[in-house]
């Protein structure tokens, strides 16, 4: 295992202190929780919180959404496991700012029942709760199944306009509902190139040959829907994007914002080698791509591959996607 680390068992707590050192301005823990990170800026009396929880080793995800315009807190547990239910309640009762919190998250079995549980115990302090799920991965079910699926890097438009709505005032019930309208709205597909290496194991979460690639693969090394030999970049995207226009069929005139995301060993090269295509494939179709977004913004560690998220925008979505927003990893600043 080679990686720029000291002790594995340190990986989370030195990650968390490298964010803090650098955003200090924009973040802090809670009671020095290194687990819990919460927005360090000025909010609204009766904003309605927004937090989420998860594995690490997926930054940006979930730490790096923290801050104006986005989440209020994240809770982290060790590397691709889910925090505690007893942090998730103490964030859940911090961001509380008088009018209820959103737990907006994955949908992954640890996360779904502590946050289950936290939710139930904040509720008994008198912290009004309400959770939406999100479940963009078209490889993990098939579209009659959709209500099991993971959830991958479409979360970020969602942490996107639910903040916003947020910052808009409106109520807890109403932030829910944009953010369940624009889940309604995403799809996500992904492949893997390479494995990854948990620090705390030392060994890949799984192989794949040299010459190969796995198409639908998870952000935690779930099986994909199909192994295939390597091909060309052209290829790769339209086998993406042929499943996801099946599943969310587009037509002319619609609107959409693209995200490619780098599963974490991806040049940005590449990444936008992919763009192109998909871009040329939806103006082909008459289809318009707004605020495109191209980076890393959901990594699996340090996995070879990459995603590709349609967003499908209406007038009130795209309103909220290009609100403003300023957190470690994502800045807009509405121009």
């Amino acid at each position: 295992m080679r990686k720029i680390i000291n002790d594995p068992r340190d990986f989370v707590p030195e990650v968390m202190e490298g964010i803090l050192a650098a955003y200090k301005d924009k973040v802090t823990t809670l009671d020095e929780d290194n687990r819990i990170l919460m927005r360090n800026t000025p909010v609204k009396p009766g904003k309605v919180g927004i937090v989420t929880a998860g594995g690490s080793g997926h930054l940006p995800v979930f730490l790096g959404y923290v801050g104006e315009g986005m989440l209020d807190g994240c809770a982290v547990g060790n590397v691709f496991a889910s925090p505690s239910a007893k942090k998730m309640e103490e964030m859940i009762k911090a961001a509380d700012h008088g009018s209820g919190v959103l737990c907006l998250y994955g949908n992954y079995g640890g996360d779904t029942m502590n946050f289950e549980m936290a939710c139930e115990n904040a509720e008994f302090d008198d912290v009004e709760t309400m959770q939406v799920l999100v479940k963009d991965d078209v490889a993990s079910r098939p579209k009659e199944e959709m209500d099991m699926r993971r959830g991958v890097a479409g979360m970020v438009y969602a942490f996107k306009v639910a903040g916003a709505a947020a910052e808009d005032m409106l109520s807890l019930r109403e932030v829910a509902e944009v953010a369940q309208e624009a889940l309604d709205n995403i799809r996500t597909m992904g492949f893997a190139l390479s494995p990854c290496i948990v620090p705390e194991v030392g060994k890949a979460t799984f192989s794949i040959g040299e010459d190969e690639l796995e198409l639908g693969m998870g952000i935690h090394g779930e099986p994909g829907i199909e192994v295939c030999k390597m091909v060309k970049a052209d290829e790769i995207a339209d086998k993406v994007l042929d499943k996801l226009l099946e599943d969310m069929p587009l037509n002319s005139g619609d609107e959409v914002s693209v995200m490619i995301n780098g599963l974490g060993a991806t040049p940005l090269e590449e990444q936008f080698i992919l763009y192109r295509r998909v871009a040329y494939r939806l103006e082909e179709m008459g289809v318009q791509i707004y605020m495109p977004h191209i980076g890393e913004f959901a990594t699996s560690m340090e996995m070879a591959g990459a995603s590709v998220t349609i967003f499908k925008l209406n007038e009130r979505l795209k309103k909220y996607l290009r609100e403003p927003a300023n957190t470690p990893f994502y800045t807009n600043s509405n121009k």
